[in-house]
């Protein structure tokens, strides 16, 4: 019964450290802070990406042809943090007003040219180390993409 006690309360106290879990089958963050402390935490990069969910074709498509792949995210789990910043515009879809202004700080300092997608790698110490965006090739292809900009 202790060992199920510790075990829970490590798991709380896990998310309590990171401020927010991670979405999507526990690999996307929508908290940049969060998001930098685990790549801290890791020593792996952030790959921040910049979304139109619902209105930005090539935005669908990178979702639907590499980040639901099972080769992305076993990649992404042992190579990399997750943070999504999103920008719906679809009224079901809105997000709520803290993470729309969070993601607008973000996007000013990340991508003020407002470009969609943008994925934008950063280090455990938030300096760029790369931007990219939508590339054919399916989810082999771009994790070939991705070792390259890393090695860089």
């Amino acid at each position: 019964m202790s060992r199920l006690f510790i075990l829970i309360s490590v798991f709380f106290i896990s998310i309590a450290f990171t401020g927010q879990p991670p979405l999507k089958g526990g690999l996307w963050f929508t908290d940049y802070g969060s998001a930098l402390s685990k790549a801290r935490l890791e020593h792996k990069p952030v790959m921040m990406v910049f979304s139109g969910s619902d209105w930005c074709k090539p935005c669908m498509r990178l979702q639907k042809e590499v980040f639901e792949d099972a080769a992305f995210n076993e990649f992404a789990a042992a190579n990399l943090v997750l943070l999504e910043i999103d920008f719906p515009r679809n009224r079901k879809n809105l997000l709520p007003r803290e993470q729309s202004e969070a993601n607008g700080l973000l996007a000013k300092n990340f991508n003020p040219e407002g470009i969609f997608p943008l994925v934008v790698l950063i280090g455990e110490d938030g300096q760029v180390l790369a931007r990219t965006g939508f590339r054919e090739g399916g989810a082999l292809g771009y994790i070939a993409h991705l070792r390259l900009l890393l090695k860089s």
